[in-house]
């Protein structure tokens, strides 16, 4: 009788590594259009690039850093 050896788990690609090619992912479709993603970047965000500039817009710029002027602890 003769077992076959087990296979392990699942090969998990490195971190920016390019994307195999094939038609078993799953389709993922943006969050705000609807519109297929195509891309690693859209799929992570869940978002497409058009939807992505969008948001960019609608958010506010980071206040500016300014050094303000006061007085030195007593003490120190």
């Amino acid at each position: 009788m003769t077992t076959e050896p087990d296979p392990g788990p699942e090969p998990v690609p490195l971190p920016g590594s390019p994307e195999p090619p094939g038609e078993d992912r799953p389709r993922v479709t943006c969050r705000m259009c609807g519109r297929p993603l195509r891309d690693r970047q859209a799929r992570l965000w869940g978002l497409g690039v058009e939807c992505r500039e969008k948001l960019a817009l609608r958010t506010a710029p980071a206040p500016g850093r300014w050094d303000v002027e006061q007085e030195a602890l007593p003490g120190l």
